[in-house]
Formats: C-alpha cells, sequence, structure tokens
C-alpha cells in the first residue's frame, strides 16, 4: 500500500475523530434542550423547528457543493438519537389532580411501554392483571384514567367487568378498534369517555413523530390533558370518527396483514429458498420480504384478532380474493392490453401520490441497500 495512500488515510482518520467529538457536543446540547423542554411542557418533537432546520442545512449543503440529501440522511439520525436521548430525562405533568393512572393489562408490553411514560412523567401508576382484578374497586378508588390495554377479544369484556369509576376519571382503551370498546367504555361509564389506538408497536423507542389516533367519546375538555400528555411525549394525534377509524383499520391493518400472512403462506408452501432470495433480492423486494418476516416474528394470535375483528374485514379482504381472481383471469388470456388499462387506471387514481411514493421510498431503499450485508 502506497504511502500517500495510508496518509490520506490518515488525515480521514483525522476529520473522523473531529467529527465523532462534534457529535459528542452535539448529544450533550441535546440533554439541556431536553430538560428545558420537560421544564416547561414543550413536546419533544416540532415538526416546524425541524423542517425549518433541515430546509437551512440542505440549502447551505448545496452551496458548498455537498449533497442535500447526504447532510439530511446525516442529520436525521442524529435526530433520531436525540429523541431518545430527551425521551429519558422525563416529561412535565400535565395533569394538576392527585389521581393515579390504572393501566389494566400493564404488564403486557403496551401496558409497559404507557406505564413508563406515565411514570416519567410524574404519575402514580398502577396496574391491574387478571391476578389482581379481586382487588379493581380498590385500586381504582382514586383514578384519573383507566386505560385499558388488552387482546382485543378480551376488551368489551374486560371493560363491562369493571366496577364504578370516580365521576371525573377518564376511561380508555388502547385497541386496534374503536367502535365497539367505545361503545363499551360509553355504556359502562357516565363519565369521559375517549377511544386511543397508538399507530405503533411497543417496541418503539419514543412517541417521538409516532400517530396516536383518538375517537371522541364523552366530555372532550375533560379528558384534554390526556391528549396534551401524549403531545408531549411527542405524538402525534390524529382525531377521527370511530367507524372511519375502523374502516380505515380494515385496510391499514386487515387486509395488509392478510395479504402478508398469505404470502409467507404462499412462500413456505412452495418451499422458496430465503437465502437465495435474499442474495438476488433487489432493495424494494428486500423490503417487502422483510415486511412479510417481521409479521411473522410476532404474535399469531394478536394479527388473527386484528384481521378478524370484524365481518366488515372479512368482507373486504373476500372482494380483494375476487379482485385477484380476476387479475388471474387476465394474466391467463395474457390480455396484456386490458393488464395495461387497469394499470392505467389505478395510476390516474393514484394521481400526484404516486410521485409522492416514490420520492419517500427512495429513502427507504438507500437504507435497506446501505444495510445489506
Amino acid at each position: 500500500m502506497s504511502e500517500e495512500l495510508l496518509a490520506l488515510r490518515d488525515e480521514i482518520d483525522k476529520i473522523d475523530k473531529a467529527i465523532l467529538a462534534l457529535i459528542t457536543e452535539r448529544l450533550a446540547l441535546v440533554t439541556q434542550v431536553g430538560e428545558v423542554k420537560s421544564k416547561h411542557g414543550i413536546p419533544i418533537y416540532d415538526p416546524k423547528r425541524e423542517t425549518d432546520m433541515l430546509t437551512k442545512r440542505r440549502q447551505e449543503a448545496e452551496k458548498a457543493g455537498i449533497s442535500p440529501a447526504l447532510i439530511e440522511d446525516i442529520l436525521r439520525r442524529l435526530m433520531r438519537e436525540s429523541y431518545i436521548s430527551e425521551n429519558d430525562k422525563g416529561f412535565k405533568k400535565v395533569y394538576t389532580g392527585q389521581g393515579s393512572i390504572v393501566i389494566i393489562g400493564g404488564n403486557g408490553q403496551m401496558g409497559k411501554l404507557f406505564s413508563r411514560l406515565f411514570k416519567l412523567s410524574g404519575y402514580n401508576v398502577k396496574t391491574l392483571g387478571s391476578k389482581t382484578m379481586h382487588q379493581a374497586n380498590e385500586i381504582i378508588a382514586d383514578a384519573a384514567a383507566v386505560i385499558v390495554t388488552v387482546p382485543i377479544n378480551k376488551t368489551c369484556e374486560i371493560i363491562e367487568q369493571l366496577p364504578s369509576l370516580p365521576k371525573d376519571c377518564i376511561l380508555t382503551d388502547l385497541t386496534s378498534i374503536k367502535v365497539k370498546p367505545l361503545k363499551a367504555m360509553l355504556d359502562k361509564h357516565p363519565g369521559p369517555v375517549v377511544g386511543l389506538h397508538p399507530m405503533f408497536g411497543p417496541d418503539v423507542p419514543n412517541l417521538a413523530k409516532q400517530i396516536i389516533v383518538y375517537c371522541e367519546g364523552r366530555e372532550p375538555n375533560q379528558y384534554q390533558w390526556l391528549i396534551e400528555q401524549m403531545r408531549i411525549w411527542g405524538a402525534n394525534l390524529c382525531s377521527i370518527d370511530a367507524k372511519q377509524h375502523d374502516k380505515c383499520m380494515s385496510f391499514i391493518q386487515a387486509l395488509r396483514h392478510f395479504t402478508s400472512f398469505a404470502y409467507g403462506v404462499n412462500l413456505q408452501r412452495e418451499h422458496a429458498d430465503l437465502e437465495q432470495l435474499i442474495a438476488l433480492s433487489s432493495p424494494i423486494y428486500r423490503l417487502e420480504l422483510m415486511m412479510v418476516g417481521r409479521l411473522f416474528a410476532q404474535d399469531p394470535e394478536l394479527y388473527a384478532d386484528i384481521i378478524m375483528a370484524s365481518d366488515d374485514n372479512i368482507e373486504l379482504i373476500k372482494r380483494y380474493y375476487k379482485r385477484f381472481g380476476e387479475m388471474v383471469d387476465l394474466l391467463e388470456q395474457r390480455d396484456k392490453d386490458k393488464f395495461i388499462n387497469n394499470f392505467n387506471e389505478v395510476s390516474a387514481w393514484f394521481g400526484n401520490y404516486a410521485q409522492r411514493f416514490i420520492k419517500e421510498s427512495q429513502v427507504l431503499l438507500k437504507f435497506a441497500n446501505d444495510n445489506r450485508e
């Protein structure tokens, strides 16, 4: 190896060390930022600040002759780390009363996540499980909020079994369907009620940019402190009607999970060689394969409950099955013109979203390719 190359690599190593020192300094400042946000109740995620900062850095990078995309990639990775750091510093407590937070199913993964967040915010958190339900009256007596996070098929049953709640106590759930649980809560409790659906799994490092859907039940003024608390955690809160929510979830969850399930079953029945598929796959197919594999690394009962949660889900899947068959018939007929006509109709329906999705997916594909072994 030439001395010239070694000398250049030494210079690069020095710059890398300088970058490391700057990152350390930046993270130290982020720690201070987290403390200030916690003190004043400022959400850890500020979309305007993030957008403005990225826009300025991209402009500065372009003037310097550096790829704006490179700078954005670096900064976004640093910001993800920053959110994790801020998440450990605690949050301002929004609720000014003395009541506790009772989590039914608090020993489950999602229950533990929310229990941790409430504790970081200074709340007294109590949990109720199958072994302590006989103590429900005593545990719920001083509750400011009761949160039900149990399997979908048990949610309504557990709600119906609850003892009387304090008058101003919020009753809510963390279930991925909303119409039936919301009705059960409204029937059970005459006080404030709101339906919640966290659109993420319990393995997220923090709630920055995570979506939590909420469906109005009763006395929204009384449960606003809970909504605001989740905003401070960094979540994006999205309000929607319960019926509309369940319709959207039929597409987002039930149909999507079922198609991944069916594809996985087909891979297994066809004795596909996963090693070869991974070795030969493009980044886009690798991502698709990862999403299918991710499904089968999780709880089958959970996904069965999500897919089979309603007759509407099953009817939607049956319609999909019928259309899938129609497209297979099209292939058997080798009708290329009809294939192209269908393709163009769907392309027109997607409109500008198609180009938007190409742009967004390119970022994911670069990441997938960079992490390829």
